[in-house]
């Protein structure tokens, strides 16, 4: 059944705003998408009226979900101060010192909530960790799905989430190009595949889709697939996170106690610096890092068996060593790892028995044993 943005409006009218106005008439809707039975827009308020109105976005997703048809509903809260919005004025200094505040004034705000307060275990998952790069076109996601083969491999029940929201690469990579259905709780049910339970972005849009989302929609877009997907009981999620230290990567250590990440680098010199960013970027989060891995250390011809340090070779481990953070293994740039991604038959999986497959096993056999009193024993 078709969903029109018409049949969205006309849910979205009984939902009132804070001002007891029609949500349709409040003037604060974005263009809606409406497509295969996904419906995806914001709500726009100025920042000093946001958690007022969070009430009424989540309201007015549920009244969207409800709607016959709608198998994906996302309403995202975008918060902005209006142009020209004066900033709130100093706090009067003491009369007895000058511009000087007065010591209480000096303490930190009492009752204050971290971000990090809101994380929460996801039912029957024992771990959840990321696999990230401070830039992108490192090999992250070919890696993430073959560490999560690797860990499979080792005998432990495994689900890989997509959360590359503007690049998904994961159905390319594993071939899967299907909708997710929903169970009776209108939970999205993963993808399976090489015994993996898979969710990406890449399931809900079309893959020449260009996601401009502003950092809202892509806070809620990891949420949902992180709380509103029946992940079943795993031993570990691996979350491919996308490039960079932004929004997605934050709403991901703010939601789930993460159990450590895993960053990718290329050998070179504008890998690395990129690669501590992101290192530092988890540590601040206080997010164990598990190590690092070189992608694409060496290039070896498939015909003499030649090697050659195409990038440079052995940065990442030398930064691992002076980060004083695990360094996890090299894996080099192959024909065979290229060909099999592009197929959506990663290495892992078609060629077992191969010397790469070899490299991915060892590297998730490192990070299983750093996991060890969190998942089952393997």
């Amino acid at each position: 059944m078709s969903v029109t943005q018409q049949q969205v409006l006309d849910s979205l009218s009984r939902i009132k705003s804070p001002r007891g106005v029609a949500l349709t008439n409040a003037d604060v809707l974005s263009a809606i998408s409406a497509s295969d039975g996904k419906v995806f827009f914001s709500i726009n308020v100025d920042a000093a009226e946001a958690r007022a109105w969070e009430t009424v976005r989540a309201e007015a997703e549920a009244a969207v979900r409800a709607i016959p048809g709608v198998t994906t509903a996302m309403v995202a809260l975008t918060a902005e101060r209006k142009a020209g919005a004066a900033p709130p004025p100093p706090p009067t200094p003491s009369r007895g010192s000058p511009g000087v505040q007065p010591v209480h004034a000096h303490k930190p705000p009492q009752g204050g909530t971290s971000p990090m307060a809101r994380q929460s275990e996801i039912p029957g998952v024992a771990a959840v960790i990321a696999v990230a790069s401070g830039k992108g076109g490192v090999g992250k996601s070919t890696t993430a799905l073959n560490l999560a083969l690797g860990l499979r491999d080792l005998g432990l029940k495994v689900g890989l989430l997509d959360a590359d929201i503007y690049g998904p690469s994961v159905p390319r990579l594993t071939g899967l190009h299907e909708k997710p259905e929903l169970n009776s709780e209108r939970k999205m049910i993963p993808l399976r595949r090489f015994g993996l339970a898979i969710m990406s972005i890449g399931f809900l849009v079309e893959e020449e889709t260009a996601m401009i989302w502003r950092g809202p929609m892509v806070m809620s877009a990891v949420t949902q697939m992180l709380r509103d997907v029946e992940w079943g009981e795993l031993d570990v999620l691996v979350v491919d996170m996308p490039p960079g230290t932004g929004d997605a990567q934050l709403t991901l250590a703010q939601n789930v106690p993460l159990k450590g990440a895993v960053i990718i680098s290329t050998p070179q010199d504008l890998s690395l610096i990129d690669a501590r960013r992101g290192l530092a970027m988890f540590r601040k989060v206080n997010v164990p890092v598990l190590g690092i891995v070189e992608n694409m250390s060496y290039f070896q011809c498939p015909h003499c068996g030649t090697k050659s340090d195409i990038f440079g070779h052995g940065g990442a481990r030398h930064e691992a060593e002076k980060l004083g953070v695990p360094f996890l293994g090299e894996i080099p740039l192959h024909m065979a790892i290229r060909a099999s991604s592009d197929a959506g038959n990663p290495v892992v999986d078609s060629e077992p028995d191969g010397p790469h497959a070899a490299i991915y096993r060892v590297i998730a056999g490192q990070v299983r044993d750093q996991l060890k009193g969190v998942i089952a024993a393997a």
